[in-house]
């Protein structure tokens, strides 16, 4: 008798486990990203990495497009070839979003977008966004350095993400909104800086040559806003002869506020990618979601600066 209890007992199991596995097997996504070397959304695939890993039935299949949109829509092939459940995309532009809507929606794949926000012609063709409203980034930062100057001369230079790029158009479009309403703040130049360090450390060594009075640099996110302290700095520049704002709020960028970052605004990579996830996985399992997912953003200056490291 005890025999057959004990047979029963790991026959159970094994059907569990067999269950488990298929299950897991059969509930995928796809998630092309654009890039793994980019430091921001490494945080991001944390977000992602972390909804797979609380869900056991679960695979997310991440890859990396290098930056290229044909690695990007070869991969979406590769996930509909594969007859994933759902795909979850941050594309490489927003250009990238029409084809690849295309392609998911021949397939009867769920699509969602991720940060980087496609026109709403395209968005008819995508199951669900989840980001942060870029142009609201754009806003507080600009707003927050109108507060510092007190009304006092603010002479710019901006610091442009990726050109085409949502969240490069909107907080370029937040920054200006504000600069317009604030007389005493004047754009004198404006540069692509690729989201790079290194690339907006150049390009700030130039603009401090060619224009002594420039005192702010508006940056679309925080990695050009360090390169940017970094050749004020590396110019003789001291904290109080420039205002430098960022957008992300990364710990990188943490450790700079208050010495020569004087705000951020904080963008939750990981909050998007979990999001994301969540979306995608709802999705998959043929639940109805929202078709925009906020995460809302939010200003961060030396005062946050302990709360805003513990999120990480």
């Amino acid at each position: 008798m005890k025999k057959i209890v004990v047979a029963i007992a790991v026959l159970c199991c094994m059907s569990v486990a067999a269950w488990a596995d298929g299950h897991k097997k059969d509930m995928v996504i796809g998630a092309p990203m654009p890039s793994f070397a980019d430091k921001w959304l490494s945080y991001l695939y944390e977000g992602v990495r972390k909804f797979d890993a609380e869900n056991d039935h679960l695979e997310i299949k991440l890859t990396d497009a290098r930056n290229d949109p044909a690695i990007m829509l070869n991969d979406v092939e590769n996930f509909i070839a594969q007859g994933v459940d759902a795909l979850m995309v941050v594309p490489t532009d927003v250009q990238t979003v029409k084809p690849i809507a295309a392609k998911a929606k021949r397939a009867g794949i769920p699509l969602v977008i991720v940060n980087r926000l496609p026109d709403e012609t395209t968005m008819k063709r995508v199951d669900a966004y989840v980001g942060s409203e870029s142009i609201q980034a754009g806003i507080l930062q600009a707003e927050r350095v109108a507060e510092m100057l007190g009304g006092k001369p603010g002479n710019v230079g901006l610091l442009m993400g990726m050109l085409g790029q949502e969240a490069q158009i909107m907080r370029t479009q937040g920054n200006k909104q504000i600069m317009e309403k604030n007389s005493n703040m004047k754009l004198l130049v404006e540069q692509e800086g690729q989201w790079d360090r290194a690339k907006a450390l150049q390009i700030v060594e130039d603009w401090l040559q060619a224009h002594p009075s420039m005192n702010v640099i508006l940056a679309n996110n925080d990695e050009m806003a360090i390169g940017a302290h970094l050749a004020a700095k590396k110019a003789g520049k001291t904290d109080a002869d420039m205002i430098i704002a960022g957008v992300d709020a990364t710990p990188d960028a943490l450790e700079y506020l208050g010495g020569g970052l004087d705000v951020t605004v904080f963008q939750s990579a990981t909050g998007q990618g979990y999001g994301g996830a969540e979306t995608a996985y709802k999705l998959a399992q043929g639940k109805k979601v929202e078709k925009y997912v906020w995460i809302p953003f939010e200003l961060v200056g030396p005062a946050q600066k302990e709360e805003y490291k513990a999120k990480y």
